[in-house]
């Protein structure tokens, strides 16, 4: 049997794509930065198909590169650019997307790998709960991705990474061995925790394909306030403030003048505050009752606070959102920016944003800078327009994000993008222990080469 037709045998005729028309759209990534040619795009349906797949691929030495929604920003989800002696099969996991019965007791639920972000949240929210993690990429994302990226987004402040959320996994291993763990116990004390180690691990060390999730009370009342301030530091300030005063706080986002006026002409809208403060401040509070009054009374009591707006309704809370979420989307249409996203130390933060133009012109003095990110985290998303050199500019950034003891990637993942930066952020002896046990997961290393570990 061939080596494509082993692969058709594991999923379907219908779903092992190899004219280049059919793999084209999952080859390169939404941003048009990464792209690369695969050998075949192949789409399983069940555990058991991708451990067939993954069997065939380790008999005939083939590399595999695992795709979920196609939303990541570092590259780690399409084959690698160039040509290929040996170009691997792209598996695609969204048909993976079974949902299972929401536990009342347990607040949890199990959803295969491939279920998108929306769906998991509509399904938990129709059972009375909600799931704790939220992103702008909610319609595509997808649960395993998530998992495999240890995913953040805007409620990290209230419930944690994507990391937090896990409660068990299905995953197979790269030689075709599936290993299961979806009890969701809440006490367990076997030795090592195989779901939190593969979470951040990028498709290197299995492939997920079913989650056990935790899901979190619904909170049905919200209110938003867009607050003008007059810079990063003061930002920072105003949510060591608030924090204390509202429990219910549960998003603390960071935008600039620039960047809102970009979205909000972006969507044919008037900036609100417009010429009020030279950084905005975007806090959510959420509760069993109406937070409006505990917001208004906090931010009354801040002297960071220039002007404000305050939502309650859906349709106002939207709009206000939409001048955070439209960003990226805004940002896109000026061209390919190079998406760097990194943290600090909270004490750190002004300083990054401060620094962050002459780091920038030092390495590409035409390129356009534009940020915005999440506050609670001191987790900025630097977006670089019009950069010929690109190394350039990325050694730039992320070397003065390590100078000042932070991240090279905050919720991202590492990917191909960031790999041979790994050691500004990552000991040798860590980047050891990791080659260790991705070895021990996978020997032949057919998983995701390229991804998150740095050339040897």
């Amino acid at each position: 049997m061939t080596f494509e037709a082993a692969l058709r045998s594991a999923v379907g005729p219908e779903h092992v794509l190899i004219d280049p028309d059919l793999r084209a759209s999952y080859e390169r990534d939404w941003t048009g930065r990464f792209s690369g040619e695969s050998r075949a795009v192949v789409r399983p349906a069940t555990a058991g198909e991708v451990a067939r797949v993954l069997e065939a691929c380790t008999g005939a030495r083939v590399p595999v590169v695992v795709q979920g929604g196609n939303t990541g920003l570092v590259g780690g989800g399409v084959p690698p650019a160039g040509p290929a002696d040996n170009p691997p099969v792209l598996l695609v996991t969204t048909r993976l997307a079974d949902l299972g019965e929401v536990s009342l007791a347990a607040r949890q639920v199990t959803v295969g790998a491939g279920t998108t972000l929306a769906a998991l949240a509509a399904h938990a929210r129709a059972a009375g709960l909600d799931f704790g993690v939220d992103l702008a990429a909610r319609e595509s994302a997808t649960a395993g991705g998530m998992v495999a990226t240890n995913a953040g987004g805007i409620r990290v402040l209230r419930h944690g990474s994507m990391r937090e959320q896990v409660a068990g996994v299905e995953a197979v291993l790269a030689d075709g061995r599936i290993v299961s763990r979806l009890d969701g116990l809440a006490k367990d004390s076997t030795g090592y925790d195989i779901g939190h180690l593969l979470a951040g691990s990028e498709g290197t060390l299995a492939v997920l394909t079913r989650l056990r999730l935790r899901l979190v009370a619904a909170e049905p009342e919200r209110a938003v306030a867009f607050v003008a301030v007059a810079g990063t530091s003061d930002a920072v300030d105003l949510l060591a403030s608030i924090l204390p005063k509202l429990p219910g706080l549960c998003a603390a986002e960071l935008c600039f003048a620039r960047g809102v006026e970009l979205v909000a002409r972006h969507l044919g809208i008037r900036p609100p505050l417009e010429g009020a403060g030279d950084a905005y401040v975007l806090v959510e509070v959420a509760g069993e009752v109406d937070p409006v009054d505990d917001l208004l009374a906090a931010l009354a009591s801040c002297p960071q606070v220039l002007d404000a707006t305050v939502a309650a309704s859906a349709a106002d809370r939207a709009r206000l959102w939409a001048l955070r979420e439209g960003h990226t989307e805004a940002i896109s249409t000026l061209g390919v920016p190079v998406k760097l996203d990194v943290s600090v130390p909270v004490t750190r933060l002004a300083e990054l944003a401060g620094r962050l133009p002459d780091a920038v012109a030092a390495a590409e003095p035409a390129a356009d800078l534009l940020i915005f990110g999440h506050l609670a985290e001191a987790n900025l998303h630097v977006n670089v327009l019009g950069a010929a050199d690109t190394e350039g500019v990325t050694s730039a950034v992320l070397s003065l994000v390590a100078s000042l003891g932070g991240s090279i990637s905050s919720e991202h993942g590492v990917g191909r993008a960031k790999a041979r930066w790994l050691g500004l952020s990552r000991s040798r002896a860590e980047i050891d222990v990791m080659r260790s046990v991705k070895a021990a997961f996978d020997p032949l290393g057919l998983l995701n080469p390229g991804v998150l570990l740095p050339a040897e």
